[in-house]
């Protein structure tokens, strides 16, 4: 019985047409061929599954292919791209920087880049995760870098390009892989499923394309996954209970819980959470991807291109969003951002969980801070100056007015006994009166102020801070 190879393999790009969601990158290598304006290294970054060791491959194939098209692809028939695929080439040698990243390896590669290929064109250095190279090693390798033999190439492939050293950079061409688009990895899943004879509903297989993040090489391990652990065709039940992934229509449910007030339906979703075993962080990640599709109906009256539903999801999300205004969702959309980091380090992830999904159905019922802004306004509008809320206050609550208070009279002096003729007379101190400065600012009342900012501190859940100030009398 022949060893079963993976579908990531199996159906590995042999050729730059097979290659998906790089076409720029493509069209720049066959030019370079074409033109024979070839490099002496290229970088190739990108995330996981976007195809970097593919291209070098497909790349290296096409520069020691002995027959190739009219548009320069490896015919993949000659004796050299057979070698190449099965990695057994003598001119095409693959490293992996990861095990192979000190100074002694690099010393190695010095040593034997002066030899001649043996059979094809070029020989060809593939330096995957090139990132792990030592310093020392990429110094080593800088002199060989930028003045190689005529006839030696050096493909290079790393996901973190901000680890390799300046000098490498500037002595590479670089190419950065974008993430393929989600309906070009679905046309890519419901291509294997017809070639493996498999019977997949199409929302079954978009699950699998957005899970994988832009990864092909991702979808393809969990579509091989899923078919080995589901008899039959794959369904969209299989998929969410093997993906771990809550179906969409529970999100939906939650929306309408909370405009009818059914806070109950937090502690019902949770509990499925828990006793299914769900992870509540990428919940979390649908419910923001929930929140943000209704934000961009809102503000575009329709679901965008860009994004890619089934027309069923396609009324629903219409339907759900006439629940929400903008200034909310966008408000959820601040929370559960923060949510999403808080709960991977919460004490109890179930209860941080069900305290989140409350504050999400209760922003229904939330007054907006707009209307809150607005009320404020019109209600300092009705109070007046200060001046007019003093004449209202006297109006409504008629005091005695007290009687005014006299300034203070200096004591009275005693009369002094007669002196001799002759002594000079005692001279009168001078007495000067201080009025009492008065404050005759009036007091203004500040309780109704007081009372409609604590509700609204109350309202918003602690984001306005009220401060108490102490009025102070001059001297």
């Amino acid at each position: 019985m022949p060893e079963y190879q993976v579908i990531a393999r199996r159906f590995r790009p042999q050729t730059f047409a097979e290659v998906l969601g790089q076409t720029a990158i493509v069209t720049t290598l066959k030019n370079a061929i074409s033109k024979e304006r070839l490099a002496s290294a290229y970088l190739f970054c990108g995330s996981r599954g976007t195809g970097k060791t593919t291209l070098a491959r497909v790349f290296a194939k096409a520069l020691n292919c002995a027959h190739p098209t009219s548009d320069f692809e490896p015919c993949n028939e000659c004796p050299s791209c057979r070698e190449i695929a099965n990695s057994t080439s003598i001119d095409v040698l693959e490293i992996d920087g990861a095990s192979h990243r000190g100074i002694d390896d690099v010393r190695q590669i010095n040593e034997t880049v002066g030899y001649a290929p043996a059979t094809g064109k070029y020989k060809i250095y593939i330096i995957d995760e090139v990132h792990m190279l030592t310093k020392e090693a990429f110094n080593a390798l800088l002199k060989t870098l930028e003045e190689p033999p005529p006839k030696v190439k050096f493909l290079f492939a790393t996901t973190e390009p901000h680890k390799v050293l300046p000098t490498i950079l500037s002595r590479c061409q670089r190419f950065n892989l974008n993430r393929i688009p989600l309906d070009t990895i679905l046309g890519k899943l419901q291509h294997i499923c017809t070639l493996l004879n498999v019977q997949a509903d199409s929302e079954a297989l978009r699950l699998i394309a957005k899970r994988a993040e832009g990864g092909l090489r991702d979808a393809e391990s969990l579509l091989d996954q899923i078919i080995a652990f589901q008899q039959g065709s794959l369904t969209t039940h299989a998929v969410t209970n093997i993906l771990g992934i809550m179906p969409r229509e529970t999100l939906f449910a939650l929306d309408r819980a909370g405009k009818a007030g059914d806070y109950a339906a937090v502690f019902r979703v949770t509990e499925q959470l828990f006793n299914e075993g769900k992870d509540f962080v990428h919940f979390i990640e649908m419910l923001c991807e929930h929140v943000r599709t209704i934000l961009l109906i809102k503000l575009n009256t329709a679901i965008p291109a860009s994004i890619s539903l089934p027309d069923a999801e396609r009324e629903a999300y219409n339907e759900t969003a006439k629940l929400y205004s903008v200034e909310q969702c966008m408000s959820l959309l601040e929370e559960l951002t923060t949510a999403q980091n808080d709960i991977r380090f919460a004490p109890s992830p179930r209860f941080a969980l069900e305290a989140l999904l409350l504050k999400f159905l209760r922003s229904h019922h939330r007054v907006p801070v707009d209307a809150l802004i607005r009320r404020l306004a019109e209600l300092e509008s009705r109070l007046g100056t200060p001046q007019q809320q003093q004449q209202q206050l006297t109006q409504h609550s008629p005091l005695p007015t007290p009687a005014p208070i006299a300034p203070p009279q200096p004591p009275a002096m005693p009369t002094p006994a007669p002196v001799a003729q002759e002594a000079a007379p005692l001279r009168e101190p001078e007495t000067k009166v201080v009025p009492i400065r008065q404050d005759t600012t009036p007091e203004m009342p500040q309780h109704r102020y007081d009372t409609l900012l604590q509700f609204t501190a109350v309202e918003l859940e602690g984001t306005v801070q009220i401060k108490k100030i102490n009025r102070q009398t001059s001297p």
